[in-house]
């Protein structure tokens, strides 16, 4: 993986590459991003980069023997630690080392919905056991074979539990030039004790034209469609992929529906909505509409406020916006959008979706029929 084959954060890839030029490389480093930022594609160029045996100014040469093999990511001195569902014929992550390979470079922006779909754990829970933990020692107590680093990336080390405990001496005081590049998409479920023996690199979620601009160019769809798919995703590559199947927007209409629920209160419709179209989503597809529906509020907001230059969207979803627009004040939408925001953050957690929309769902009638607020009684005049 170069860095030349990933799309955007243009300033995070030269900060990466001056720690080699500078000789400034952290032997633990976190590089914390959202879901299909490409977070894990920029610690795999890095790492690329700093064995590469003929460094070019911006980039890995790509050529070299080092290079080759990270490529496909059989250096012998490269190594992963991945969630995964351990058994006694799979008791640690090499176990599923072919799928990683595989499920990787068909898919650097992977999620860890895509990476279960390439592994047969039936309804087992994907994590990283204490036996991964003792196998990470034993691996980088070894001298490197042939590159100047040892490297070790880990994906998604929140799905370590205390067990991780067992890496933080060797994440202190690891041996000469062995490298942990950790990556995670969700710093306030990683142990504080891990945490606060990294570097920090902060990893953006992608920006609304580089999606665009990969969709067009690499997946051949059209502006429209790809400006669309882009807007869904909110920066996240492997959503946009999810998505370039489906013919049409699968949240709009749903978006649609809700609010003419919520605007007319309309309780027995929120309730069998509540009971039936929000739990079959399944839980990535209700954070994935709340984020949709957060989106959708700030478009509005943005054309309230005269910004129409800065509106993403186009056809059913830009005509809904603004009549929307006309309809209520700034003010009930940032409360909106906040009370969705704090609706994702539960989803995150697991809350039962029947109850949670359903009470959400009872305080956005406060907000947007009635004028109140679920805080108190404080009316919008």
């Amino acid at each position: 993986m170069q860095f030349k084959n990933i799309i955007g954060h243009e300033p995070v890839k030269t900060q990466l590459i001056n720690t080699v030029k500078e000789n400034r490389v952290s032997h633990a480093q976190l590089f914390l991003g959202p879901e299909g930022s490409g977070n894990l594609a920029l610690a795999v160029a890095y790492a690329q980069y700093i064995n590469c045996e003929n460094k070019q100014e911006d980039d890995s040469c790509g050529k070299c023997n080092s290079c080759n093999k990270y490529q496909k990511l059989i250096h012998p001195d490269l190594h992963f630690s991945y969630p995964f569902y351990a058994s006694k014929e799979t008791p640690v992550a090499s176990s599923y080392l072919e799928q990683w390979r595989k499920s990787f470079i068909a898919n650097p922006y992977l999620s860890i919905d895509y990476w279960r779909e390439n592994l047969d754990g039936g309804n087992k829970q994907a994590n990283i056991n204490i036996a991964e933990a003792h196998d990470i020692i034993k691996k980088l107590s070894l001298k490197a074979f042939e590159a100047e680093y040892k490297v070790l990336i880990l994906w998604l080390p929140e799905y370590l539990d205390i067990q991780g405990n067992a890496l933080l001496k060797l994440i202190e005081e690891p041996p000469e030039k062995t490298l942990f590049l950790l990556v995670s998409e969700n710093q306030d479920r990683i142990l504080n004790t891990i945490i606060s023996r990294t570097q920090l690199i902060k990893i953006n979620k992608l920006h609304h034209h580089d999606v665009v601009k990969y969709l067009t160019e690499q997946k051949g769809l059209s502006a429209a469609r790809a400006t669309e798919l882009a807007f869904i995703s909110d920066g996240s590559l492997q959503q946009a992929l999810n998505l370039i199947e489906q013919e049409e927007n699968p949240f709009f209409k749903l978006l649609i529906s809700w609010l003419r629920f919520i605007v007319t209160d309309s309780g027995v419709n929120i309730i069998k909505f509540c009971d039936a179209d929000f739990p079959k989503l399944g839980r990535e597809n209700q954070k994935n509409f709340l984020i949709y529906a957060i989106n959708m509020l700030r478009q509005i907001i943005l054309l309230q406020q005269g910004l129409e230059q800065l509106v993403l969207l186009q056809g059913e979803e830009l005509e809904f916006v603004r009549k929307f627009s006309e309809n209520y004040t700034t003010k009930q939408l940032e409360e909106g959008i906040n009370l969705l925001e704090q609706t994702h953050y539960k989803v995150e957690r697991n809350a039962n979706p029947k109850i949670l929309f359903l009470d959400v769902s009872l305080q956005l009638v406060l907000i947007f029929k009635y004028q109140t607020f679920p805080q108190g009684t404080q009316y919008i005049k």
